[in-house]
């Protein structure tokens, strides 16, 4: 069955959409098929997979503003084989307005996605750092969640917030949503301050957090420049190594 996963957190920089490159990059060494939604109207995650954004003619914007378009029409094949892309561009940021006074504004991208999940083995949905509509339809569509958590205080403190949404969404509009984890990221294992929220993250509620943590590294900040995941880009690298132990927890927990 397919795993649709966002990569949700309202805080900005935290890492999600390293790990929406890179988790899918791992998962396809481990031979699945894989498709990237870009739900961000920055499009970070399609820049990071080698779009260039010059020429995105057609976008999420299109399959979200009214139909115009099927998912299936923007699907873009990125230069890793096994995994494609859905872009974004700036014309999503005027999306969100739209989606206000559409019928089922909530899930409008599930029911988009109903004709692609036999296709691929994993969707990764990399949603904004907000709690908007786009964020909303990215949680929807999605049977679970990773929260990408930066390691520093002020990154933990808006977690709460984001639990209570995710599982308002579960009670009214999503019943099959859970969180798969946190992830710990921009880890800096020298400073006590970071030791001591990862500590924090492991305590502060019932929900699971992944034993790979990512740490800040030259070699993840120079992937996106070259437009691949880290598996590729330095397969060599702590970091291509620690997305790869990631995908293998993410497959034994959508397995169970």
């Amino acid at each position: 069955m397919t795993q649709v996963i966002a990569i949700a957190n309202q805080k900005g920089g935290v890492g999600k959409t390293t790990t929406a490159i890179n988790l899918a990059g791992a998962l396809e060494e481990e031979g699945y098929r894989i498709l990237c939604i870009d739900m961000d109207p920055q499009a970070n995650l399609t820049a990071g997979l080698g779009i260039n954004l010059n020429t995105v003619e057609k976008s999420m914007a299109d399959v979200l503003a009214d139909g115009r378009s099927t998912l299936a029409d923007v699907i873009r094949p990125t230069e890793s084989a096994g995994i494609d892309v859905a872009p974004a561009n700036i014309d999503l940021a005027s999306t969100e307005g739209e989606l206000f006074t559409a019928l089922g504004r909530e899930q409008v991208l599930k029911d988009a996605l109903d004709g692609q999940i036999a296709i691929y083995d994993y969707i990764l949905i990399d949603c904004p750092p907000n709690l908007g509509l786009l964020t909303v339809n990215g949680l929807v569509a999605a049977n679970s969640v990773i929260i990408p958590v930066q390691t520093q205080y002020y990154a933990m403190k808006g977690l709460n917030n984001l639990v209570k949404v995710i599982n308002m969404i579960r009670m009214k509009l999503n019943r099959d949503l859970r969180i798969l984890g946190l992830l710990p990221t921009f880890y800096d294992s020298r400073t006590n301050l970071a030791r001591d929220m990862l500590d924090e993250l492991r305590i502060i509620g019932d929900q699971h957090v992944f034993s790979s943590i990512v740490r800040n590294t030259v070699k993840l900040g120079e992937a996106p420049l070259a437009g691949r995941p880290i598996t590729s880009y330095a397969g060599a690298s702590e970091a291509a190594r620690t997305y790869r132990e990631l995908a293998r927890e993410v497959i034994d927990l959508g397995q169970a």
